[in-house]
């Protein structure tokens, strides 16, 4: 059984729980105030945290070591976190919690994405109204990408009727499109 001169003895040493506890109470709001000095507010916290925890090892020190001891060991675990985040190159990372909302999309809007398919049906539906010769011509050279000439050939008529019906096609695709632009502007 201890007497009460061994007690505050033990920890006066910091070996106690008491002793070394009412140390980290009154020495932590200084620890916090000086690293937010150092490194802001927001990290300060937790490099407090990280260094009182490394320094409960050192617990049955005297209580006049743990001071310096401390204050070492947070500028360990600074120079610690700033390897660990220059390894990882935390810096060039983008937060996409954060940032995410100014990040411009590659898609488009949904309006966009509708407005496109509503124009696509009405080429559609101007293409199909062409004559029929006239669309057949029209096709093979925008869709399939033949030369007028091979046009020409297999249909079996002459380049000038291909160039022909490629500007009939264009004109009567333009009148048609006008029109019906001009009566969807009318609508909305």
């Amino acid at each position: 059984m201890r007497s009460s001169q061994d007690e505050d003895a033990h920890a006066a040493t910091g070996a106690g729980g008491d002793g070394f506890d009412q140390f980290l109470r009154e020495h932590r709001p200084m620890l916090v105030a000086w690293l937010s000095r150092r490194i802001g507010d927001d990290d300060a916290q937790d490099v407090a945290q990280e260094a009182l925890v490394r320094l409960m090892r050192y617990r049955a020190q005297p209580v006049e070591q743990l001071r310096p001891l401390m204050y070492r060991i947070a500028i360990n675990v600074i120079h610690d976190r700033g390897r660990r985040d220059s390894t990882r190159q935390v810096f060039a990372h983008v937060s996409l919690d954060q940032d995410f909302v100014g990040l411009p999309s590659l898609e488009p809007t949904h309006e966009t994405r509708i407005g496109h398919e509503q124009e696509l049906a009405l080429v559609r539906a101007a293409i199909l109204q062409l004559p029929e010769r006239c669309r057949q011509v029209y096709l093979l050279n925008r869709i399939d990408g033949l030369s007028y000439s091979q046009i020409a050939q297999h249909c079996g008529i002459s380049v000038k009727a291909v160039e022909k019906h490629i500007g009939k096609a264009l004109s009567l695709l333009r009148t048609k499109l006008r029109s019906e632009g001009a009566d969807r502007e009318e609508r909305t």
